[in-house]
């Protein structure tokens, strides 16, 4: 991913998706020749010249002030991840071509993290920027046995934008893919050089029209909290809450927790799906025997 064209194609994106209505000002000179605000309207409402604009919209971002960033980011009324991913741009912006930083061949969390992850009594797994699955507990396995149910490392994103089962894993299925191309993104944009995550996208983009639809939207979405909806193949409808939390000392690495309310369809569920996983566990030893 090139900064340059990314800065370019990122800001000519949040400048369409912004009308003069939603801005705020009048809408004058004529007809329009593409949709959203003009260039010399952004850099009115930002306060910066036309031309300084101009060169940041074609990618000339290195060394612009935060006042100029946060200027920039109120004008197109960026959200807080599309806030921090712009910030993010200009903090990467090479001076000169850089060598590209290669991410870990295999990542794994410290021992003492995965026996906290153990003795957590709801489904708990965790992923690196690159969305490889690293470390779970039994539950987290449990509800994502289908993405474990691959070969080498299992990777969230493969799993939704390569293996058929996951439109029928995700109950919302085109939901899940934008939210994963704008969380790759949005991670792209904070290390750059990383050529796990790059080539994660270009492994993406070669095999999967899906995700070269959902990358071209420059959508970015940083996870914090919310609500998702499975269709686990044996226990069947989830709909829970997550949260993400980041690690500490793991650069990049985020636990994710799933919890369901008591008394809901969904606890119940969950109390079925840990039956299913112990009794799973309990064979492992006698099917490993059998191979």
């Amino acid at each position: 991913m090139s900064t340059k064209g990314e800065v370019r194609d990122f800001l000519v994106s949040r400048r369409a998706n912004l009308t003069p209505e939603r801005a705020g000002i009048p809408d004058i000179g004529g007809p329009r020749r593409v949709p959203g605000l003009r260039r010399e309207e952004v850099a009115l409402l930002a306060g910066v010249s036309l031309d300084y604009y101009t060169r940041l919209e074609r990618g000339n971002i290195r060394g612009a002030s935060d006042s100029v960033l946060g200027a920039i980011a109120r004008a197109l009324q960026l959200n807080d991840a599309e806030r921090e991913y712009l910030f993010d741009l200009a903090r990467t912006a090479p001076a000169t071509a850089r060598a590209r930083r290669p991410g870990p061949a295999e990542q794994a969390v410290r021992t003492s993290v995965q026996r906290v992850l153990d003795h957590l009594t709801v489904p708990a797994i965790v992923h690196n920027a690159s969305q490889d699955l690293v470390a779970a507990n039994l539950m987290g396995r449990a509800l994502y046995a289908p993405h474990f149910d691959t070969d080498g490392v299992p990777n969230i994103a493969r799993f939704i934008f390569l293996d058929p089962r996951a439109q029928d894993f995700y109950v919302d299925w085109t939901l899940a893919r934008r939210t994963v191309a704008a969380i790759i993104r949005f991670e792209a944009g904070r290390d750059p050089l990383n050529t796990q995550l790059t080539g994660l996208i270009g492994e993406l983009a070669t095999r999967s029209p899906q995700f070269r639809q959902d990358w071209a939207a420059h959508d970015v979405h940083r996870h914090r909290t919310g609500v998702k909806a499975f269709r686990h193949p044996e226990v069947g409808l989830l709909e829970v809450a997550f949260d993400v939390f980041e690690l500490s000392g793991e650069s990049g690495l985020q636990i994710v927790t799933y919890s369901a309310p008591p008394g809901t369809d969904s606890a119940d569920k969950f109390a079925l799906l840990a039956s299913w996983a112990a009794t799973r566990e309990a064979a492992a030893p006698e099917r490993a025997e059998h191979v």
